[in-house]
């Protein structure tokens, strides 16, 4: 008993921890939440999309390519909450031309905002000309671009890339980049290098050329090398960087600007209130009904809440209104767990056990329940982040962050909470204050 006594004091001590941290944090700055572009504005930025090379029956692929590929690379973790979306413009000459809108909430450094998308590079991969002469030195990039021409495979079919040395390249300690293609990309390199045997092949990184070797033989297994005299350092880079997302297309800058967030603070006010009158609700029908348990429960719900709230500033995870209403909704789902253990006490209770056999035995039965309810909810939020869009993402994250949490507190710290204060016997004071409802 005293083991217990001492697990909950450790518990209420780590909680008050975190809830300073939460409170010191926002406070003082140095890790406030992260609010979405709808909450608090951010950066825009709109590219111009060069598809001088794409056909145009693959620029609406192209494009969706482009868009996918940007996303990961500001969202990585899928919490960012970025908007990214594509749209046909016209020029005052008459031409359309195919623009990437990218909105970055919280980010009011517009420099930082366009390294975020500068530095993923764009590779091609080009075939030499078949009537190309050799341009001479000091030929601009442009000069010897236009010697090759367009390969079928392209950056959007990378899979992932890889830092080797050597690699048959001929000198052991040459750092080399291994790229690995995906199913499409390997089938259309096996086929571009059976057909084009003999022909330099050349690779170009935003816009230069760093290797041209020569096609060989057939290449089966979609895999390419890229040896353009790289320092080991310069090497791994290049692999960062192609796995974040080589983009499919160049893009160039058109415009950037500051971007208002849509509802504002009055919203994060009014969610913030919201959230108080939940917590407070939930916590007075627990109290009135579940007597003492229901008052410990409310403990661990507040912990709950402080552990929740820590979480989203360590992640760190962008709070949309979205965001904030699957926070308020955890909160109300949090209890679910409590009030059936509750209810399979109160049964071992009315079964004469004491109160600490009925906790421990409620605590057992309950669990089933709890498990599936659990995984049910865990399975539906891991569909909606993995299918949703960025915003679908961020609600499907903190509502699953929440199940997880209350979890936690309803078998650990409820489960500790009420040990500590059970007492061994049958005694009646203490049977009332573990009874719910109107009567024991």
């Amino acid at each position: 008993m005293l083991k217990t006594r001492l697990t909950a004091l450790a518990i209420f001590f780590i909680g008050a921890g975190l809830a300073w941290f939460v409170y010191d944090s926002q406070v003082n700055g140095y890790r406030p939440f992260r609010l979405g572009l709808d909450l608090s504005g951010g950066t825009q930025l709109i590219y111009k999309a060069d598809l001088s090379s794409i056909p145009p029956t693959t620029v609406r692929d192209s494009m969706d390519a482009l868009r996918d590929t940007i996303e990961r690379r500001v969202n990585i973790f899928g919490v960012a909450e970025p908007l990214v979306q594509t749209e046909r413009g016209g020029t005052l000459a008459g031409e359309t031309e195919e623009r990437l809108i990218v909105e970055l909430p919280g980010v009011t450094d517009t420099q930082a905002a366009i390294d975020m998308i500068g530095q993923t590079p764009t590779l091609e991969f080009r075939l030499l000309k078949a009537d190309a002469v050799s341009p001479p030195e000091g030929s601009s990039l442009e000069t010897i671009r236009e010697q090759f021409e367009p390969a079928t495979v392209t950056g959007k079919h990378v899979a992932r890339a890889s830092l080797q040395f050597g690699n048959g390249s001929g000198l052991a300690n040459e750092a080399v980049v291994v790229v690995d293609f995906n199913s499409e990309g390997g089938e259309l390199f096996a086929n571009l290098t059976a057909d084009n045997i003999g022909r330099p092949f050349g690779i170009f990184l935003d816009g230069s050329l760093i290797s041209i070797p020569v096609i060989r033989e057939p290449i089966p297994g979609g895999t390419a090398v890229i040896s353009g005299n790289f320092t080991p350092t310069e090497a791994r880079e290049l692999v960062r960087n192609l796995n974040f997302g080589a983009l499919p297309v160049p893009i160039t800058l058109l415009s950037t600007q500051a971007v208002s967030g849509t509802l504002g603070a009055e919203a994060v006010a009014d969610g913030i209130t919201a959230g108080f009158w939940g917590l407070g609700a939930v916590a007075l029908f627990m109290i009135i009904w579940f007597r003492l348990p229901g008052l410990l429960a409310t403990l661990a719900l507040v912990l709950y809440a402080v552990l929740t709230l820590a979480l989203f500033k360590l992640i760190p995870v962008t709070l949309t209104a979205a965001g904030i209403a699957a926070f308020i909704l955890s909160i109300g789902m949090a209890v679910d767990a409590n009030v059936l253990i509750f209810a399979r006490m109160k049964e071992e209770l009315e079964k004469g056990k004491s109160v600490e056999a009925a906790v421990r035995e409620g605590f057992a039965r309950a669990w089933a329940s709890i498990r599936d309810s659990n995984i049910s909810s865990m399975i539906t939020a891991t569909i909606l982040f993995w299918l949703g869009t960025s915003i679908v993402k961020g609600f499907a994250l903190v509502f699953g962050l929440g199940v997880l949490v209350s979890m936690l507190t309803a078998i650990t710290v409820s489960r500790t909470f009420l040990l500590a204060v059970s007492v061994s016997g049958d005694k009646p004071f203490y049977r009332k204050l573990f009874g719910s409802g109107v009567r024991l």
